[in-house]
């Protein structure tokens, strides 16, 4: 490379890695506030949030990175326009075409970093989280032994635990049920155990009363018991375990076994299809949208009044991209047959940059043909 495509794309890199930085941080903090409330309130500590922070990061990176690569472009070019840069080498005989190389090759190396996400990294930290999380709701035990604190291990249910002895006696338990509708059981004892047995754990209650109210008649039924068997693999909510996907095989586990695993993962071919596929389009749209952002400020050229309605353009033509490959998404699904379509939008990304890379490298013909 010459020295100015080395300039060039050394201004791309750290404004992408700027741009990335922020919003990854940004999109990160956000997941991680539900994500913390979600932990805390199921008798979690902080290591385990961090740990499933770590794990949702890449999959972070992936959905931001391009917007990243956009926005550096964006600002690099509207900056050597500024400055003027563009301008001198243009002068000197650079054409649009040998002034978009660094462009492209800054392209190409997001879209492999991109394709190191999509292929390896997303699929094992999908597969690692879907893992730890299984676990966590099959730890019964984690999720209800924290003392002194109103826990929620499912919706509408309230667990609540004054003091663990060493011993591993639960003192002074409050139980409150209203998954039922239109009637709530609350029950309370002195002492508690959790016992695991071969049908799952079970919370064993001595000393106790439960309380049954009826929301219609608004009638409250009481019982005293000396012991009482809660069984607590009920509080786990079955729909909410993670079950596995082709979000957890890499793209070199998912290629040429596609019915192997659709049937193991229970989704259809077309999905799994359609999965595959996107992971090999997304990195190419990358480089289009590194392509388009510039081409799109070159052919507005210099303006006192500055580049922001080329900006407009450009992020429209981003969106109609991306509009088209959600729509060409369920043709997909349904037949996988027309893989073939995922590649539309990033050839489409090419062909629109090439346009505007021809417009800028003949301008006195293109306004000669507008004005005509």
């Amino acid at each position: 490379m010459s020295r100015f495509d080395r300039y060039i794309l050394s201004q791309f890199l750290t404004l992408f890695g700027f741009f990335a930085l922020i919003l990854v941080s940004v999109y990160w903090v956000n997941r991680a506030v539900s994500l913390f409330d979600q932990l805390i309130a199921s008798g979690q500590n902080v290591s385990v949030f961090l740990e499933l922070s770590v794990l949702t990061l890449p999959n972070v990176i992936r959905l931001v990175l391009p917007i990243a690569v956009f926005a550096g472009t964006v600002y690099v070019t509207n900056r050597l326009s500024s400055e003027s840069e563009l301008t001198v080498m243009q002068a000197t005989g650079f054409s649009p075409w040998r002034l978009a190389r660094p462009v492209a090759v800054f392209g190409l190396i997001c879209a492999l970093m991109l394709s190191a996400l999509t292929h390896f990294l997303v699929p094992a930290s999908n597969a690692e989280l879907s893992k730890r999380q299984k676990e966590i709701t099959e730890n019964v035990t984690a999720r209800l032994l924290t003392d002194g604190t109103f826990l929620h291990p499912a919706d509408g249910v309230t667990f609540y635990i004054r003091e663990i002895t060493p011993n591993g006696v639960l003192k002074d338990v409050f139980l409150s049920d209203q998954r039922t509708h239109g009637r709530t059981t609350s029950y309370t004892a002195s002492d508690a155990y959790l016992v695991q047995d071969e049908t799952g754990p079970k919370l064993v209650m001595v000393d106790g009363l439960a309380q049954l109210h009826r929301h219609d008649t608004d009638t409250l039924m009481t019982t005293t018991f000396a012991d009482f068997s809660y069984d607590i693999s009920a509080l786990i909510d079955p729909s909410a375990k993670p079950r596995v996907s082709a979000k957890h095989f890499s793209s070199w586990d998912i290629l040429g076994k596609v019915d192997a695993v659709a049937e193991v993962t229970g989704e259809s071919v077309g999905g799994i299809t359609e999965e595959l596929h996107e992971r090999f389009a997304m990195p190419l749209s990358t480089i289009s949208f590194a392509l388009i952002g510039f081409a799109m400020l070159l052919v507005g050229g210099f303006s006192r009044f500055g580049v922001w309605r080329q900006i407009i353009a450009a992020f429209v033509i981003l969106i109609i991209l991306e509009a088209m490959k959600n729509a060409i998404s369920d043709p997909v699904r349904a037949n996988p047959d027309l893989w073939p379509i995922m590649y539309i939008p990033s050839a489409l990304g090419f062909v629109v940059a090439g346009v505007l890379l021809y417009i800028s490298a003949h301008p006195l013909n293109w306004r000669r043909r507008a004005t005509q």
